[in-house]
């Protein structure tokens, strides 16, 4: 058993790196961040329902989507404070606590602001728990074995989201959308009290201070984005509200970015981006994360749009997509502390390019077995990138600098999600609209004499899905580009050394509890 404290750790090279893994304390934190990952994704298909139910409007019921997007993309960036601030034991527990409050309050809602403001509750504990199990697992494993640790981590990361739409759907089909909460409340509560129990204070922290000013510039520009970007799919890009919050939003990230530049004790340090290897894979792991996620809503448009497949049906579809890029996780973990970052990564975009680009030629009769290949092919593509390429990027950094790392890479992946979502669905719909004026254009010029009301709706019918289909078509070979300039840059890539591990002639002395000396901390 691991005492507190960190008394297990060893300092060689001033790298803390924990003797023995804690697997049962990173169990626990597993079970955590999973339904934490599954609460994301497991409420977007029971939203149509759930407007039914508390008669609320579309636009109205997304916000139980936007807003729990919104709390975690701005609470996210303070993760490294909270990590460098707090100890592990107490914070995670105050997570889960909270996630368990929120998870209670959505599943008893009475009405529609009870349950936004549950799930509000779920995202404050949430948007700590990745970024606890990151730097967990990044100081019980050596950098050596860092690929198959952080491989097993990608299993929860992306199993998870994909699980809930199609548990979602079956669950909305068959019972009331609160099982959706009452299903994860007791393993919420069962992480809690393991946490409780088994928890210990492996990571290394200080007393720092909170810039509050730092604070509300990260809320304004990371919410700012996120909600900007989240909406114009549905807004358009002419939306006054949407180019508002979008450059209020990049404001907001630039005099962030600058303030951290400039204060002693920074919520997210830029020293990171000092590494160029942290740098090139931020770059890589956003413009993937762009392609990705746009993908990810393309797919469910066509197979439920185009081809009229029931959601469930959908999900069904989408599933061995997504078991199979979680099942990969571990196993490029392994092939990435074998052979490193360059092989997989050109590997994995070469099939993810190729795939993407077949998904361009899908058409109004393509067949289910054409659809599910060349999705869960894309899948593998994708699983052997993402979590390498982080990986990768956080072994250049020095162990003090863990903190910042994991809360800078999720805030990008988020940031670019939305804004690769809302670039393609935007494309997307400018492509459907010029398409559908055409068709009905040469409809009208190529009528040989009047129609009835019913052949005149099967024209419409038939207009709107050639159009949708044509939208889809041309965002997916937008998206192939976009994957191609991630390609192109991890040619650039190469095997990452923890600076921790780089001889010292003038290592610092440690203090008494074993922790580093504050010279080396504040540096």
């Amino acid at each position: 058993m691991i005492k507190r404290e960190s008394g297990n750790i060893n300092m060689n090279n001033n790298f803390q790196t924990l003797e023995k893994p804690p697997y049962l304390m990173i169990a626990v934190l597993f079970v955590g961040a999973f339904v934490a990952f599954l609460n994301n994704t497991l409420l977007n298909v029971a939203l149509p329902t759930i407007m039914v139910d508390l008669d609320v409007t579309y636009a109205t019921v997304q916000w139980l989507a936007t807003g729990y997007m919104l709390v975690s993309g701005v609470l996210i960036p303070a993760s490294a404070f909270l990590i460098t601030r707090f100890k592990t034991r107490p914070l995670f527990i105050f997570a889960m606590s909270v996630f368990v409050l929120g998870t209670l309050v959505a599943a008893i809602a009475p009405s529609f602001g009870v349950l936004l403001t549950g799930r509000m509750i779920q995202a404050v504990g949430s948007s700590v728990m990745a970024p606890i199990l990151m730097n967990v697992m990044l100081i019980s494993f050596p950098v050596e074995k860092r690929g198959a640790a952080m491989g097993m981590f990608g299993l929860v990361m992306i199993a998870a989201p994909a699980i809930g739409p199609t548990l979602s759907g079956w669950i909305v089909e068959h019972y009331d959308w609160r099982v959706l909460f009452e299903m994860i409340l007791p393993i919420a509560v069962i992480s809690l009290l393991f946490s409780i129990w088994k928890l210990e204070n492996v990571l290394p922290n200080r007393k720092v201070t909170l810039d509050y000013f730092s604070l509300v510039l990260s809320t304004v520009g990371f919410g700012g984005i996120l909600y900007g970007f989240s909406t114009a799919g549905n807004d358009g890009w002419t939306d006054p509200i949407v180019l508002t919050t979008i450059i209020v939003g990049v404001i907001g990230v630039a005099l962030f970015v600058l303030r951290q530049l400039k204060i002693e004790t920074p919520v997210l340090s830029m020293e990171i981006f000092k590494s160029p290897l942290f740098a090139l894979s931020s770059i890589i792991s956003a413009v993937l994360s762009m392609a990705m996620m746009g993908g990810m809503i393309l797919t469910p448009a066509y197979v439920q749009n185009v081809r009229g497949i029931e959601p469930f049906e959908s999900g069904l579809m989408m599933l061995p997509g997504a078991i199979v890029m979680a099942l990969m996780s571990p196993i490029t973990g392994r092939l990435f502390d074998k052979v490193g970052p360059r092989i997989l990564a050109v590997t994995g975009l070469i099939i993810t390019s190729i795939s993407t680009y077949f998904l361009h030629k899908l058409e109004i009769d393509s067949t289910y077995l054409f659809i599910i290949s060349i999705y869960t092919i894309r899948m593998v593509g994708i699983s052997m990138v993402m979590m390498p390429i982080m990986t990768n990027g956080l072994n250049s950094l020095p162990a003090r600098l863990n903190p910042h790392g994991t809360a800078s890479n999720n805030t990008i992946q988020q940031v670019a999600g939305s804004i690769g979502t809302a670039l393609l669905i935007a494309i997307m719909n400018a492509r459907t609209t010029a398409t559908g004026e055409d068709l009905a254009a040469q409809a009208q010029a190529n009528a040989t004499g009047p129609m009835t009301e019913e052949q005149i709706a099967t024209m419409k019918a038939q207009i709107t899905q050639q159009a949708l289909l044509e939208g889809i078509q041309f965002s997916f070979l937008i998206a192939t580009g976009i994957t191609i300039v991630a390609l192109v840059l991890s040619f650039f890539l190469r095997r990452a050394t923890s600076p921790d591990n780089a001889p010292k002639t003038d290592a610092p002395q440690n203090n008494s509890k074993g922790a580093p000396a504050p010279a080396t901390l504040n540096k």
